[in-house]
């Protein structure tokens, strides 16, 4: 089995441009015209906790991370 990867989605017609993901993943994550933008899709694992808690600061649902294997 290979490693793992983990990617940041947004879904931007959920989104209502709270701001509070940004807060918590700069690295990852702006504002862009009122909408979050993602900057860095492909997360390692030094970001992973800042992505986890920005998702959760989504009041919305708007973040999804997802990881997929590698083959």
């Amino acid at each position: 089995m290979g490693d793992q990867i983990w990617t940041v989605t947004a879904d931007f017609a959920r989104c209502e441009g709270h701001g509070l993901c940004v807060e918590e993943a700069p690295s990852h994550l702006r504002m862009d015209e009122d909408l979050v933008a993602i900057t860095e899709d492909t997360v390692t694992d030094g970001h992973l906790p800042a992505l986890r808690a920005a998702v959760r600061a989504c009041p919305v649902a708007a973040l999804r991370l997802e990881q997929r294997a590698t083959s």
